[in-house]
């Protein structure tokens, strides 16, 4: 359980970059350390929403509750209170309270059971929305996230002007929030959840962190404070070896990874494209239409990228960033790789045509990116006089258009497989996924096929009567009608793939073609010989047309 939350929801300002070096080995005493290396080189900012819940059920609620909303959920065997809005906070409600005690100290009680799945999809689409200002954003789940700007600060004036363009953002969406800058992602991570009021400069307010900003276990905080190490500047100041030696491992890596003194990494929500291409406007844009227009002039820049780095897209992505801080993804896939602006307008267009819930610009677009995430060498086609490949082409093409509108695993394409098994001959895959078609085994001019178009699966039991041990059958009973044989053609026996098997078993078949006496020919198989099995059973696997 973390820490109870301050009531308020002032922002931390940004502060002045550390300025001092790291100096010594890490075994020592940090008194002079403030930062670690990536000080210097990464930047992260931090956001945090408090009352995350609560502001995304009043989004969608009919009215806001007169009465201090409480979010429930059975904990240990009792219904406690998983999150809060700023009015039960206020009263001294707390996350983990039993929901009688709340309902006894704070009286009447807007009570709404806990959903955590929805919270993560908000804040999912809340990090999605934040990737207007860098790719690299990372889910602090359940209530935050982490953006690392690096290189994307200059994009909006400055540190300051991007942090204010989020405040803007957010406060349109009606989410609280309480933001940090940092050199590295915990410490910018503590800075926003643990700090009190805005501080000038990082370094020191770091330093100021109390230890629960570690978020170490219950036991090891317990221990640190009444060791008198109180703050993240009391443990900077004492050898780490000794923190490590007397209060664990973790303890000491927490700090170091606090300090930048140990790798700090970001699991980012979506890895950086290799191929993007993006717009943004001055005046947001209100149709829809006109951002399609728009995302038609960036596929044509996507593609010429592609174009010189000898390469074609398999997967293409739009995203849509709204005014008021949200965005809408949709994306397409194609079987071959292609660099037909084309064929890929066409495919968003049939995508955004079945979407159940429609792309709203709401207060309009103000930017939109064109992400190819799949790329595949591509080299030239030469064309056949007859016409094929074009034919093929126009195959593949509706292939993808049928997968785009009814769903990438509706559409489905055979490929023939490198066994002997019947049942395992082929595959069935989806045609977005199918690798390039492998040429059929055709059979001889003018011979019956040897196998069915249609197989049983699985292999239907049936009763026969054959000779034994291993002649063909005479005459057998399949959904209760009796079939007599008057021709048959076999056995064509197929041996088990040992070499897959853990028992380096498993039964031979005898197959058989067979005609009875209206003309009607099936595909049967006795399972196993009578060396194998003493009772072995017959199938029927498929019927000739």
């Amino acid at each position: 359980m973390r820490p109870a939350r301050r009531p308020s929801t002032s922002n931390c300002c940004a502060g002045a970059a550390a300025r001092r070096a790291r100096a010594g080995d890490w075994t020592g005493t940090m008194t002079n350390k403030v930062l670690g290396k990536a000080s210097g080189t990464r930047r992260y900012l931090a956001l945090f929403f408090p009352f995350l819940p609560a502001e995304r059920w009043l989004r969608t609620a009919p009215k806001p509750p007169d009465a201090p909303l409480v979010f429930a959920a059975k904990q240990r065997g009792a219904m406690r209170l998983a999150s809060v809005d700023a009015a039960a906070l206020a009263v001294g409600l707390r996350p983990g309270m039993p929901l009688a005690d709340a309902r006894a100290q704070a009286g009447e009680l807007a009570v709404v059971p806990h959903d955590p799945m929805l919270d993560q999809a908000w804040l999912d689409r809340l990090a999605q929305g934040c990737a207007r200002y860098t790719p690299l954003v990372a889910l602090d789940a359940p209530d935050g996230l982490i953006l690392d700007i690096a290189g994307a600060a200059h994009l909006f004036g400055g540190e300051a002007g991007l942090v204010a363009d989020v405040e803007m953002r957010f406060a349109r969406l009606g989410m609280t929030l309480r933001h940090a800058l940092g050199p590295t992602a915990d410490a910018a991570r503590a800075l926003a959840r643990y700090q009190a009021r805005p501080a000038p400069d990082e370094a020191q307010a770091i330093r100021r962190l109390p230890v629960a900003a570690l978020e170490l276990e219950a036991e090891a905080t317990t221990a640190l404070v009444r060791a008198g190490l109180k703050t993240i500047g009391d443990l900077a100041s004492r050898p780490m070896a000794n923190l490590a030696a007397r209060f664990g491992a973790d303890a000491a890596m927490a700090l170091r990874r606090m300090l930048g003194d140990a790798p700090s990494p970001l699991d980012p929500r979506v890895t950086p494209p290799p191929v993007a291409a993006e717009r943004r406007f001055a005046e947001p844009l209100g149709s829809t239409a006109h951002a399609a227009k728009m995302l038609a002039e960036l596929a044509g820049e996507a593609i010429e990228t592609l174009v010189k780095r000898g390469k074609g897209g398999r997967h293409f992505g739009a995203t849509f960033f709204r005014s008021d801080g949200l965005a809408r993804s949709i994306a397409i896939e194609t079987g071959h790789p292609t660099r037909d602006v084309g064929l890929v307008m066409r495919l968003f267009a049939e995508r955004i045509d079945s979407l159940a819930d429609p792309l709203d610009p709401g207060f309009g677009f103000d930017m939109i990116r064109l992400t190819v995430t799949r790329l595949e060498a591509l080299g030239a086609s030469q064309l056949k006089l007859e016409g094929g490949t074009a034919k093929e082409a126009a195959i593949d093409e509706l292939a993808d258009r049928l997968a785009t509108r009814l769903g990438r695993g509706r559409v489905r394409r055979l490929r023939p497989a490198d066994t002997h098994i019947p049942e395992q001959a082929q595959l069935e895959l989806p045609a977005i996924d199918a690798p390039p078609p492998l040429p059929w085994q055709a059979g001889d001019p003018g011979e019956p096929p040897t196998r069915p178009f249609h197989l049983f699966d699985p292999p239907q039991p049936i009763e026969v009567i054959a000779e034994v041990p291993d002649g063909p059958p005479q005459r057998f009973r399949w959904r209760r009608a009796l079939h007599a044989i008057r021709r048959y053609e076999g056995p064509e026996r197929i041996a088990a793939e040992w070499w897959r098997r853990r028992d380096n078993g498993g039964l031979t078949r005898d197959y058989y073609r067979v005609e009875d006496a209206q003309g009607r020919r099936f595909w049967l198989f006795r399972h196993g010989l009578y060396d194998e099995k003493p009772d072995p059973r017959w199938y029927i696997h498929g019927v000739f047309a």
